[in-house]
């Protein structure tokens, strides 16, 4: 399969050399993107890892499984992101309304980075603590903070998700394959 998607010809002459150097600085760029939330930083390292492949082919020492295990930690990663906020708000014992509006927030708070991922878990899970659980200010306010201890949680857990992908890949590069 892959050496139907390698371009033989045209990386032949690219050397293993630049194939690295190409690899390595996409494997920076997304362990970067891991703690900093601009860049999409395990998409980047699943990038690297197909760019990799398809720069050296059989040579690479990449199995097409290692593409599937750094894809579902690619979507393993998302939707503990995703969830983190909400998770947050239900640990710090505000209602079912606080999570839903932690977990919109968040949403909502990607579409304005970097400040957005923290503010929108906390402001929507306060407005929807207060708007549809009814709950007092203080009891509201205890639920947003939650919501950003879950999504700082969850950002940490992205920086684990995103050490191991890259983990992975040496692994498969130089031990497995």
């Amino acid at each position: 399969m892959w050496e139907s998607i390698h371009w033989g010809s045209l990386w032949g002459s690219v050397g293993i050399g630049v194939a690295w150097l190409v690899t390595s600085c996409l494997l920076v760029c997304g362990a970067i993107g891991c703690i900093l939330p601009i860049l999409p930083g395990h998409m980047i390292i699943l990038m690297a890892a197909v760019a990799h492949r398809l720069m050296l082919g059989e040579r690479s020492g990449l199995h097409w499984w290692s593409f599937v295990i750094l894809g579902l930690l690619v979507v393993i990663s998302q939707i503990l992101e995703i969830l983190s906020g909400a998770a947050g708000t239900k640990w710090f014992g505000g209602t079912h309304w606080g999570a839903l509006g932690a977990l919109i927030g968040g949403i909502v708070g990607m579409f304005f980075m970097p400040f957005g991922l923290l503010v929108g878990p906390l402001l929507g899970a306060f407005a929807f603590e207060i708007a549809f659980a009814r709950q007092e200010t203080k009891p509201a306010a205890i639920s947003g903070v939650g919501s950003v201890v879950g999504t700082l949680a969850g950002m940490g857990i992205k920086m684990v998700i995103g050490s191991l992908m890259i983990l992975w890949f040496f692994i498969d590069v130089f031990f497995i394959g």
